[in-house]
């Protein structure tokens, strides 16, 4: 490198982090906008090159970063081909959010506000697309409208969908209600003609052309599912509709082939020997990965607290396949009666998973805690040992609580440290209590199946001293885990819950204003206050009507490299180290620890990216596992149509509310043309549907008896319309004024266009 280029390229402000990340460092991005940006005009490749120096054996790498940062919107080329900045065209950079109904929104990549698309700008693009587009006005909601300039980024290749045929042509209906556009199917090849689907079928379908303004998008049936009612299918489904992915690669089977099948003595080097501790695991009924183990004891006037957690990272390497598609995935998801892994079973449920009476190799925190559960002192280091028992939740509930008496001479052995944990985890509430950690009562379910693998029950699931005393010990490791990170400055992957927005907490404000009601702390309210006040309200009758719109007020948790704190657990720094066999971010924490401890720092690369992408895989799961219990939860009820159900109120939106039904642990819509002969106002901010001639109001929180009236499968909506309430428990709020009898017929609705 010439010393001409070398002074060129050191103008650039981040040169240093380019440097410690390539050995020959291309311009930064930031770098390559800088002087975009003071040129003033389009720049061609040819004049950018010679601008930055760029040499004839770098320019492979320079367009590729180049066509990066057009995929991203950072800039773009006009007619000509010269490169220009988007903003200097009045043009925002996004992502598509489509909608069921046709229309859409551009998501800016800068947080600005949503741009509207209508019906014609969506037929140019598919839900999750990337895009450039134009403000050309406002539309009759006062929003900004948009229209699409340029597609930056496709995000659909492959389609999951059902197939549908008329007057001989084929098309697949997506799955995904976001794409709103049918994909039309291709005339079959000779060797694609085992792939035929029948009308109704569930296929996968791969995308050959893109939509454009002219053509819906076209498409080949790559693979055919089954019917919508075979068993399994919901979970089949989502894995495709959510991109998520369930098979490892042949490099990474192989990589797992070669790890040994139990842990070799050969591996004990530099670590604690633990085998005599009695640490024991102590999970679900149905768990098979164990990934904790525990022990306590008392130790003066304090305690000894002892997490031991499975040793993911001495597996699986930076730049094994296993870590990449480790990373890829994120995290495992749980459907019911399926689990798609992090990490494949050999690891997962055998050489990381901490089963009894066999050497197993443990990252450890280790505690010190005084008699006001505070940690005075923790180490970490990499240890062996054998977990002595697993143990249940129910089993370990029984004995504490005096309901059963341990039979086996193992059961009697491990009995003193169980009391041991069970009395540190008194203390350890208590701090938790004066921390004024946030604590919301939600009911957790479970569905029971019948041989061919449908709900036949859906029975609500009671969390014991036990489920919370492996929470607290958890909470305890993964605080010890963040302050040891922060005091040794590595960085790695904090837990981030913030406080509520200016916006919502505005709204909320509003709504307990109208209780009587008030959140202390005014505009920077803490978890103590959020904490108190759901301690005031905890048994009011409406107390479940304001703990969730309290909980709706909050931010959801993600990863990030920024400590920005924990508001919901009121800690100050807060990670995950807990459970690395299924999540990757506790096994960045794990490798981070590691580093620390042998005086050196790691880094996997980009940590805001990854939190990002961690942050989304976790999105990714809860919504996949959302759509399989619903679909499941409609099949379940398709046969109880015409039944009543008493319920909740569980959601308010415009076009109508959402009930919970209590027996059954289901929720449908009421549609707001079910709501009676009037017209329902949808007011955000206090969570209702009032009439303007009735004064009938329908608010969150609210009982009502309904009737099933619609359990579709395909479209996995569940509906009910009003039933007929019991005399004993009148569901009118006290301020409503109920007509003297409750009209069934459809009604006029200026609240929504559905």
């Amino acid at each position: 490198m010439s010393t001409k280029l070398s002074k060129t390229r050191k103008k650039d402000p981040y040169f240093q982090r380019e440097a410690a990340k390539y050995e020959q460092p291309l311009p930064s991005r930031e770098y390559v906008l800088m002087l975009l940006e003071k040129q003033g005009k389009p720049v061609s490749y040819d004049q950018l090159c010679a601008l930055l120096d760029i040499h004839k054996g770098e320019e492979e790498m320079f367009r590729r970063r180049l066509a990066a940062m057009e995929r991203e919107g950072e800039l773009m080329r006009n007619r000509k081909g010269a490169y220009i900045l988007p903003e200097r065209a009045s043009l925002i950079a996004g992502r598509i959010e489509g909608h069921a109904d046709g229309y859409g929104f551009l998501v800016p990549d800068d947080g600005g506000e949503d741009l509207y698309l209508d019906a014609k700008q969506m037929a140019k693009v598919l839900h999750r697309d990337r895009a450039l587009a134009r403000v050309i006005g406002f539309d009759r909601k006062g929003r900004r409208e948009g229209a699409i300039v340029e597609v930056l980024e496709r995000a659909n290749s492959r389609v999951v969908g059902r197939v549908l045929i008329e007057h001989g042509i084929t098309v697949v209906v997506p799955e995904n209600k976001r794409i709103s556009q049918d994909i039309l199917i291709v005339a079959e090849r000779k060797a694609e003609k085992k792939l035929k689907a029948k009308a109704g079928q569930v296929v996968v379908v791969e995308i050959i052309e893109q939509p454009d303004r002219h053509s819906q998008p076209i498409g080949q049936i790559v693979e055919v599912l089954g019917n919508y009612a075979d068993p399994g299918m919901e979970i089949e489904i989502a894995l495709r509709k959510h991109d998520l992915p369930f098979e490892f690669s042949a490099q990474a089977t192989a990589e797992t082939e070669r790890l040994p099948d139990k842990v070799r003595k050969s591996e004990w080097a530099d670590r604690v020997d633990l085998r005599d501790l009695p640490l024991v695991t102590i999970d679900g009924e149905t768990a098979r990965d164990f990934d904790d183990a525990v022990f306590a004891e008392k130790q003066g006037k304090g305690w000894r607290l002892v997490v031991a957690i499975a040793d993911v990272s001495h597996y699986v390497q930076p730049g094994m396949a296993l870590d990449r598609e480790a990373m890829e995935r994120g995290n495992s998801v749980y459907f019911p009666r399926r689990v798609i892994p992090m990490l494949p079973e050999k690891l997962s449920n055998g050489l990381c998973s901490l089963n009894p009476d066999v050497d197993r190799l443990a990252m450890v925190c280790d505690m010190d805690i005084n008699t006001r559960g505070t940690i005075k002192e923790y180490r970490f280091y990499p240890a062996v040992f054998r977990s002595r028992a697993r143990l249940t939740y129910t089993q370990v509930w029984s004995w504490l609580s005096g309901a059963a008496r341990p039979e086996s001479a193992l059961h009697q052995a491990v009995q003193e440290p169980l009391q041991s944990l069970y009395a540190l985890f008194k203390i350890l509430l208590k701090a938790r209590d004066r921390r004024g950690a946030i604590d919301f009562e939600t009911i957790e379910t479970m569905m029971l199946f019948d041989d061919q693998g449908k709900i036949r029950d859906i029975v609500p699931t009671t969390r014991n001293d036990a489920h919370r005393l492996i929470e607290e010990c958890m909470l305890a490791a993964n605080v010890c885990a963040s302050a040891f990170l922060q005091k040794r400055k590595q960085t790695s992957l904090y837990r981030i819950h913030e406080g509520p927005t200016p916006e919502k907490l505005e709204s909320l404000h509003g709504f307990l204003k109208e209780f009587g009601l008030t959140l202390a702390g005014g505009e920077n309210p803490s978890a103590k206050d959020y904490a108190a006040l759901l301690d005031k309200v905890r048994d009011r009758p409406d107390a479940q009507l304001l703990q969730t719109v309290m909980l709706r007020s909050l931010r959801q948790a993600m990863y990030s490299p920024d400590n920005l704190g924990h508001f919901g657990l009121s800690y100050e720094h807060y990670t995950h180290f807990t459970s690395p066999i299924r999540r990757y971010p506790d096994l960045l924490v794990h490798r981070s620890i590691k580093a620390a401890l042998a005086g050196k720092h790691y880094s996997p690369g980009d940590w805001e990216e990854i939190g990002l992408h961690c942050s989304m895989t976790e999105r990714r799961a809860d919504e996949a596992t959302r759509d399989v219990v619903n679909w499941l939860k409609c099949y379940y009820m398709r046969d109880r149509i015409g039944e009543e159900f008493d319920g909740t109120i569980a959601a308010v939106v415009p076009f109508g509310v959402f009930v919970a039904l209590d027996a059954v642990y289901v929720e449908g819509l009421v549609h707001v043309s079910e709501l009676g002969e009037d017209y329902f106002q949808f007011d955000a901010t206090k969570h209702q549907m009032l009439g303007e001639r009735s004064g009938q109001r329908y608010r969150l929180g609210d009982r009502l008896r309904v009737r099933l009236v619609r359990a579709d499968l395909e479209s996995g909506r569940i509906d009910f319309v009003l039933g007929t309430p019991p005399e004993s428990a009148p569901y009118a709020a006290p301020d409503a004024v109920p007509p003297a009898g409750r009209p069934r017929g459809r009604q006029k609705s200026r609240a929504t266009g559905k």
